[in-house]
């Protein structure tokens, strides 16, 4: 009976022990948890970290960032205006400024602008590019016939020989060229009548996108008959 007492009083002992430590564990993290609530409440709050950005904020010194600009595409005037100090090469071999005709204006097939003008010449008159630059494209087409695009060094111009009866030996596209250099030579391919060849010269403004095909048209009369 002893024995059993003691072991009665051993286990309620150990249960008391337990007990106490538990509900003592317990005040002191509810304390803890207190105190830190009340310290979050009190403190002044605090903001998102500060991110790099690149709009017209202000910077980390809190100085103000200047927006940025960019830079605005030149008028048509001032893109003719730079062209025209390339001092343009008539590009048909023989052929004087007051021999050329302006038919920039001239209407074509179904109601189109000509956007280029005509440059008669006998059928295999030499024909030498107006500028340096570089063959952007060798090309055939129905209306054009045999042609060249041709970029000028700065990449802002493209000029379009058309109409060739065929090319100079070993041009090809990606081709630097220099001013005068042969480059074809005058025929009547593509939509041209076979009884008047000439060439097609035209001039177009590129795009940002360096299109060869495209371009906003620039008259070259006024460019080659100074």
């Amino acid at each position: 009976m002893r024995r059993i007492d003691r072991r009665r009083r051993e286990r309620l002992r150990r249960r008391v022990v337990n007990f106490g430590f538990t509900f003592a564990l317990g005040a002191l993290v509810a304390t803890l948890l207190t105190d830190r609530l009340q310290r979050r409440e009190t403190s002044p709050p605090i903001g998102p970290l500060p991110i790099a950005t690149t709009g017209d904020t202000e910077s980390s010194t809190g100085a103000p960032r200047a927006p940025a600009v960019e830079a605005a595409a030149p008028s048509r005037t001032e893109a003719i205006g730079a062209l025209a100090s390339h001092n343009l090469l008539i590009p048909v071999e023989g052929v004087t400024a007051n021999k050329l005709t302006d038919t920039f204006d001239d209407s074509r097939a179904i109601g189109r602008r000509h956007d280029a003008i005509d440059i008669m010449a006998p059928r295999g008159t030499q024909v030498r590019a107006v500028d340096d630059g570089t063959i952007a494209k060798l090309f055939t087409s129905k209306a054009g016939g045999l042609t060249i695009y041709q970029f000028d060094p700065t990449q802002s111009f493209s000029y379009y020989y058309a109409h060739l009866d065929h090319y100079a030996t070993g041009l090809a596209e990606q081709q630097p060229i220099r001013r005068g250099q042969l480059l074809g030579y005058v025929g009547s391919t593509g939509n041209a009548s076979e009884s008047a060849p000439h060439l097609h010269f035209a001039i177009a403004r590129l795009g940002t996108d360096r299109a060869w095909w495209k371009g906003d048209p620039i008259n070259p009369y006024p460019l080659l008959a100074k």
